[in-house]
């Protein structure tokens, strides 16, 4: 556990409202949104910003309101795009393309009858197709007849790279003080329910205090709160883009979003063409591949290629032209894939985001919002209560 120290030795700087660690989706979100309160922030990032080393880049994240997971994620869902406009409206930036969403498998698959059940709970706009509806309507799929598919036409996707660079532009905006390539080394609970934080930065060590901390580090969260380390597994995940024979069947104006259940029981997800010249796929929970952060194979091999080439291969017509791209990410999974979002069961300073699980890019404009609320008030009025610390029966915190 982290330890509660006396608040007496001197630090590099004047005390601030509170540090933010972490600056990816979700802590850029939360240094923007607690800087829009008026607090003094100050964050720190071990990696660029934005960077290719966590999980949030790829240059596509998919934003979907027809969530097969569960129909509770849809309020926070609407205020996620809430959120993402006023961004967008703020910067100028297009950082959500409406595509349309598909959820697509088998008639009897947990996606289709979830993605079914969240449509009709919460009366959004959508259309069930049969499998030969859905390759007529999207000619760049190729699924089996039999199959059955939701298809919520205000799916699309993000951009991560311009959401945390437009966050962290807005939180400069509104005075907060952010270093990448800042390593954060430990932290520790002061008497005075304040904290102190340790850096590496140039060379050189700083210690840093605040009255509060945000922890939203992805795959590194668990080694920083170890106490968590036993529900924030982080798992190595790797995309493909491959050129497909005919462009226009993978623009944005002619295919949706997909997340799909297979005939073998696996997932996969993918995205038009965008940026990258290729069709975008990847696999959930890609080879199952529990990692260190710090030491995972960071280079795509022959056999990630593989994975991804055939359901590229069995699913899309004519997408399996030559790879473009290959990039490894990570997820961080928690046990029954539901996010951590709270404060520390021990230390109520301390607002905590993880936990994931391969799909929580798109809620990151939220949790920011969310993450601010925690630190100000010690709640939100966001429904979160699904992903409090408690849960959990086997962690040592009290």
């Amino acid at each position: 556990m982290t330890e509660t120290t006396p608040a007496t030795d001197t630090a590099d700087a004047d005390r601030r409202d509170v540090i933010v660690v972490g600056i990816g989706g979700m802590g850029s979100a939360s240094a923007y949104h607690l800087a829009d309160r008026g607090l003094d922030v100050l964050g720190f990032e071990r990696h660029n910003i934005p960077h290719s080393q966590g999980s949030s880049h790829g240059y596509t994240r998919i934003i979907r309101l027809a969530y097969y997971e569960h129909p509770s994620y849809v309020p926070l869902l609407r205020a996620a795009y809430d959120e993402w406009a006023d961004l967008a409206d703020e910067t100028g930036a297009d950082l959500l393309h409406q595509t349309g969403s598909l959820a697509v498998g088998p008639p009897d698959s947990d996606i289709f009858e979830g993605a079914r059940r969240t449509c009709r709970e919460h009366g959004l706009d959508h259309d069930v197709l049969s499998g030969g509806e859905l390759n007529e309507r999207f000619p760049g799929y190729d699924v089996p007849d039999e199959y059955r598919a939701v298809f919520q036409p205000q799916g699309g996707f993000l951009v991560p790279e311009d959401c945390i660079t437009a966050h962290v532009e807005g939180a400069f905006a509104r005075g907060a003080e952010i270093h990448a390539r800042t390593k954060v080394r430990d932290w520790t609970a002061l008497d005075d329910g304040g904290v102190r934080v340790k850096v590496e930065r140039r060379g050189t060590t700083e210690v840093h205090e605040a009255d509060s901390l945000v922890v939203a580090a992805g795959a590194w969260t668990g080694k920083l709160l170890p106490e968590l380390a036993p529900v924030l597994e982080p798992e190595r995940q790797v995309l493909g883009w491959f050129q497909p024979e005919e462009r226009a069947r993978f623009s944005p104006d002619t295919f949706p979003v997909f997340s799909m259940r297979c005939d073998d029981g696996e997932y996969i997800y993918g995205f038009p063409v965008h940026r990258v010249p290729g069709f975008k796929i990847g696999k959930y929970n890609h080879r199952r591949e529990t990692v260190d952060p710090d030491e995972m194979e960071r280079e795509p091999t022959p056999t990630d290629e593989a994975i991804l080439r055939e359901y590229t291969e069995s699913y899309f017509d004519g997408a399996d032209g030559p790879t473009t791209r290959l990039e490894t990410c990570l997820f961080t999974n928690s046990p029954d894939e539901r996010f951590v979002i709270d404060t520390h069961p021990e230390h109520p300073q301390v607002a905590v985001a993880g936990g994931f699980s391969g799909h929580g890019f798109k809620f990151s404009s939220v949790v920011g919002d969310i993450l601010a609320d925690l630190v100000v008030e010690g709640e939100t009025d966001h429904p979160i209560e699904q992903f409090a610390i408690d849960r959990f029966d086997n962690l040592n915190v009290s």
